[in-house]
Parts: C-alpha cells; sequence; structure tokens
C-alpha cells in the first residue's frame, strides 16, 4: 500500500517573472515547509530551492520551475509529502491529518458520526463532525468536549448542535 500523503499548501499562483509562486499554508509555519527538500505536486516530484514568508502568502521557488509561465501552470496544484517523512510526535500530539475520517462516540460508545475537517480559528481546534444523519457540528477539540482517544475521539454529545 502506497503511504498516505499530507497536503501541507496550495499553489494559487505565480510571483514575479523567474518560476516563484505564492502559497496558501495549511502546514503550521512556512519552517516546516522548508524541512522537505521534495514535495509531490500532483504526481510530479519537485524540488524545493527555497520558501519564505512574504507579508501572509508564503513564497517558494522549485528548481524544476523556471519562469512565470511554468509557475502559473501550477495554480491550484496542492503541494504534499508523504505521511511517513513528517516528524514524529511525542504523547499527546497529532496532525490533523491523522483525525479526519475518525469516527466519534459518546462516552458509553454511542455512535455520533466521524471528523470531517479539522479548522483552527486561532483560538485552538476544532473538529467538523458530521452526523449519521448527514447533519454537520462543529466541535471544540479540547480536554472534556472532545477527547482523543486512540482510534477514536469521545465527544460530549451536549456540543453537538
Amino acid at each position: 500500500m502506497p503511504d498516505e500523503r499530507v497536503t501541507l499548501a496550495a499553489i494559487i499562483g505565480a510571483h514575479g517573472l523567474n518560476g516563484e509562486v505564492r502559497l496558501k499554508l495549511f502546514a503550521e509555519t512556512v519552517e516546516s515547509l522548508s524541512w522537505h527538500q521534495m514535495i509531490l505536486a500532483g504526481d510530479r516530484e519537485l524540488t524545493l530551492k527555497s520558501v519564505k514568508a512574504a507579508g501572509g502568502t508564503p513564497i517558494a521557488r522549485f528548481a524544476e520551475i523556471n519562469d512565470r509561465n511554468q509557475a502559473e501552470a501550477l495554480r491550484g496544484t496542492a503541494l504534499s509529502i508523504p505521511r511517513s517523512s513528517l516528524p514524529p510526535l511525542k504523547d499527546g500530539e497529532y496532525y490533523h491529518a491523522d483525525l479526519i475520517g475518525l469516527p466519534c462516540q459518546d462516552a458509553s460508545g454511542g455512535p455520533l458520526g466521524s471528523v470531517i475537517a479539522v479548522e483552527n480559528f486561532g483560538a485552538g481546534d476544532i473538529i467538523e463532525i458530521e452526523k449519521p444523519d448527514g447533519k454537520k457540528s462543529m466541535v471544540p477539540f479540547r480536554p472534556g468536549i472532545a477527547d482523543f482517544a486512540g482510534k477514536i475521539i469521545i465527544v460530549d454529545p451536549a456540543f453537538l448542535v
């Protein structure tokens, strides 16, 4: 089974004339993208030469992209890495990508749905849960409200709307 991919950014357009691209970053920091020399752009492997913060829209340069036309052709392309190339986690830590798809249950084991997204608007992580009836609910990912318990999330049903 091939290694699962984790998307770190998406190319949102060209920057300048020499092949640099503007990024929408999904990783925590620009530095976390720079830890990876090889990045997958769709099925194409690109060599990251540099990445820098530029007022909220990071700018990246890849060895294989040399002009604005090549950069523009990549607009909308997701940049990913194999899951196995992420740094190891300490106890209690998680990657957002690892939460997607996890089942959610109440404290007695009753099914509540599954995680379909993880957001962070500045005050901490929020998980979006799709309930069995198809309705969606956003719940703070905090102890006592939604607890990560290995392969499941234990959710206080009072927070589901």
